[in-house]
């Protein structure tokens, strides 16, 4: 059906993907965009073929027409070659802006009532106080900051952060 309405739209060359849309490795998208030159136009069977997201997918047409090459997409009948198809990408280009800003107002409000709360977000520290105070105690008996960390299983970087973060919280 696709490949038939492809042929249908006059496309001389078409270039196929077996993985879904949503991952980020495609064959037959990549090798479609290293055709592809000025002049050309990358006509899709729908906007979802062509890009992972809506971010995504204005990311890509973008590039295309950076490089002279123009967009079509068959089911919603837009096409940047023309005035009206330039505006209706570039509405859709605005409302994804609009969303990514959302996202990230939501996340900081999210983040801020959280911390509100008494709650940090994060990992939860590998090397505990008691890990801490048992390491501190093998360093005064004469072990290494590696082997110290080996004893009370931790990585030497973990150790290494958290005997500097005692000493800066240590009363002056």
């Amino acid at each position: 059906m696709q490949t038939d309405a492809l042929h249908k739209a006059g496309c001389e060359r078409i270039f196929d993907d077996t993985v879904s849309g949503a991952k980020a490795e495609r064959p037959g998208l990549t090798a479609a965009l290293e055709f592809l030159r000025d002049g050309d136009v990358l006509v899709v069977w729908r906007l979802d073929r062509l890009g992972r997201s809506l971010p995504h997918l204005i990311e890509v047409v973008s590039t295309l027409e950076m490089r002279g090459v123009g967009f079509r997409s068959l089911t919603e009948a837009i096409d940047t070659t023309t005035p009206g198809g330039r505006l209706i990408f570039h509405v859709f280009g605005a409302l994804g802006q609009f969303e990514r800003d959302l996202i990230r107002d939501r996340t900081k409000a999210g983040l801020v009532a959280a911390a509100a709360r008494g709650r940090k977000g994060g990992r939860k520290p590998v090397v505990t106080d008691d890990k801490l105070k048992r390491a501190m105690e093998h360093l005064a008996n004469g072990l290494n900051v590696r082997e110290a960390a080996a004893r009370i299983k931790v990585s030497k970087t973990a150790l290494y952060a958290a005997l500097k973060a005692s000493q800066s919280d240590a009363p002056t």
